[in-house]
C-alpha cells in the first residue's frame, strides 16, 4: 500500500513537471518564434540590398569595424555558438547583449556580402533568449539547461522550417552519443510553435523538389563511395574554418586590425573571381546545385575559402548554410563521376558535408526528410553514417562538443557490465 501511494505522488510530480515544462516551451517557442522571424526577415532584406547596390561590397572593411565594436563595447569578444552549448553541459552564464550583437553583426555581414550563413546567430539567439527566459521564471539547474535548448531549436526551426530537424539537432549536438529524452517533447513544442510563427510572418520554406531513387545494390555501393569522399572533405572544411581563424588572430592580434584585413581580402576575391556567387548564404546557387547543374566545378572550394575568411577574420554569422553550398556544390561535380545523377549526389552531398561537420546522423535523416521527403532516405541514412563514422573528432564545434563514445567501436556501458 505504500509503496502504491509513492508511486501515485511521484506520478503526480512528474505530471505537475510536465505541464510545467509544456507551459514554458510554448512560451519560448512564442518568443523565439517572433524574434527568429525578424531574424529571417532582416537577413532576406540586407542580402536583397545588397543585391542591387553592389557598392556595398567595398564598405565590408567599414562592416567589419562595427562588428568588431560592437563585441568591443557590450564585452562580448569570442562568445558564440561554442559558449551556448557550454551552457548546456556546464551550466555557464550566457551574457544578455549577445541576442541583439550576434542579430545586428550577422545582418551588417550578410549586408556587406560576406560569406555566411545564419544558424549560428539562430542558436545563439535562441539560446540567449532561453536561459534569460529561465532565469526570470526563476529555474532550477535543471529546467534551465532544458529552456536554453528550447530557445535554440524554436529560433532554428524558425529560420529553416524544419522542425524536426530543430529538435533532434540540438538535443544530439551538445553531447554526442547521449540524448537527453526528458528535453524532446519540449523542445519540440518549442520548435513547432516558433515555425508556426514564422509561416504567420509569410517565411518561405527551405523545403526542396523531392529526391526519389529507387533501391538499387549497384547504386548503393556507389553512394557508400561517395559518402567516404563527403567524410574526407567534411574534416577539410572544419580544418580550414579553424586553421584560418587561428592563423588570423595570431597574424593580427588587433581585432580591428583583423576586421579591416578580412574585408579587404574579400573585396580582392570578389574582384579577381569576377562574380558575386560567394557572397552572402548563396541560397541560389544550392538551388541551382540541387538541379543539377553548377557555375564552376571548383564553386565548394571557393565558398569554402570565402567562408573561412569571412568568420576567421571576425565577420559574423554561420557555417551551416555554407556547409550546404559546399555540400551540394560539391556532390554536384563529384557525383556523375561515380556514376551517381548529379540531382541526387548534390542532395546527398549537403546532407552528408551536414553530418560530418556537426557529427549529428539522427538530426542529419531528420533534415535530409524535411527538405527532400522520404524517397531515398536508405541513400541519406548511408551517407550520414558513413560520414559520421569516418569524420573522427573534427567537427565545427570542437570547442564544446562532447564525443562520448568511439565512432566505430560498440562500448560496453559500465551499467551493462556482468556483476
Amino acid at each position: 500500500m505504500q509503496n502504491a501511494k509513492e508511486h501515485a505522488l511521484a506520478a503526480l510530480h512528474q505530471g505537475k513537471d510536465f505541464i510545467q515544462d509544456l507551459l514554458v516551451a510554448l512560451l519560448t517557442g512564442a518568443i523565439c518564434g517572433v524574434v527568429g522571424s525578424l531574424f529571417h526577415l532582416a537577413v532576406d532584406w540586407a542580402t536583397e540590398i545588397r543585391m542591387e547596390h553592389n557598392w556595398l561590397l567595398y564598405l565590408l572593411p567599414v562592416a567589419g569595424l562595427v562588428i568588431a565594436a560592437l563585441y568591443h563595447l557590450t564585452k562580448t569578444n569570442g562568445i558564440g555558438t561554442n559558449n551556448i552549448l557550454n551552457s548546456i553541459r556546464k551550466g555557464d552564464h550566457i551574457p544578455l547583449w549577445l541576442v541583439p550583437v550576434i542579430f545586428a553583426s550577422t545582418t551588417i555581414t550578410h549586408l556587406f556580402g560576406g560569406s555566411a550563413g545564419r544558424e549560428g546567430a539562430a542558436l545563439q539567439i535562441g539560446g540567449g533568449i532561453g536561459f534569460e527566459l529561465g532565469k526570470l521564471l526563476r529555474l532550477d539547474e535543471s529546467d534551465m539547461r532544458m529552456v536554453t535548448l528550447c530557445g535554440m531549436s524554436a529560433v532554428f526551426a524558425a529560420l529553416f522550417a524544419t522542425p524536426l530537424t530543430a529538435t533532434v539537432f540540438v538535443l544530439e549536438v551538445v553531447a554526442v552519443g547521449m540524448i537527453q529524452y526528458s528535453a524532446f517533447v519540449p523542445c519540440l513544442v518549442s520548435s513547432v510553435g516558433a515555425f508556426g510563427i514564422s509561416k504567420l510572418f509569410g517565411l518561405h520554406t527551405s523545403h526542396y523538389a523531392p529526391v526519389v531513387q529507387g533501391l538499387d545494390a549497384v547504386m548503393f555501393g556507389k553512394v557508400a563511395v561517395f559518402a567516404v569522399i563527403v567524410a574526407l572533405a567534411s574534416i577539410l572544411l572544419c580544418e580550414v574554418l579553424h586553421n584560418t581563424e587561428h592563423a588570423a588572430a595570431k597574424l593580427f592580434k588587433n581585432r580591428f586590425v583583423r576586421a579591416v584585413v578580412g574585408g579587404v581580402l574579400l573585396i580582392g576575391m570578389t574582384l579577381v573571381l569576377n562574380t558575386r556567387d560567394y557572397n552572402g548564404a548563396g541560397g541560389d546557387i544550392i538551388t541551382l546545385a540541387l538541379g543539377g547543374t553548377v557555375n564552376s566545378n571548383w564553386a565548394f572550394l571557393w565558398k569554402l575559402i570565402f567562408t573561412a575568411v569571412t568568420i576567421g577574420f571576425g565577420f559574423k554569422g554561420g557555417e551551416i548554410v555554407p556547409t550546404f553550398f559546399i555540400g551540394a556544390t560539391f556532390g554536384c561535380v563529384i557525383g556523375p563521376m561515380l556514376g551517381i545523377p548529379a540531382e541526387l549526389a548534390a542532395a546527398l552531398g549537403l546532407v552528408g558535408m551536414f553530418c560530418g561537420v556537426v557529427n549529428c546522423p539522427l538530426a542529419s535523416i531528420f533534415l535530409s526528410i524535411e527538405l527532400f521527403g522520404a524517397g531515398a532516405m536508405p541513400y541519406f541514412a548511408l551517407v550520414c553514417g558513413i560520414a559520421y563514422m569516418l569524420s573522427g573528432k573534427f567537427g565545427l564545434y570542437t570547442g564544446s562538443q562532447m564525443i562520448l563514445y568511439p565512432k566505430t567501436k560498440w562500448v560496453i556501458s559500465r551499467q551493462e557490465l556482468p556483476m
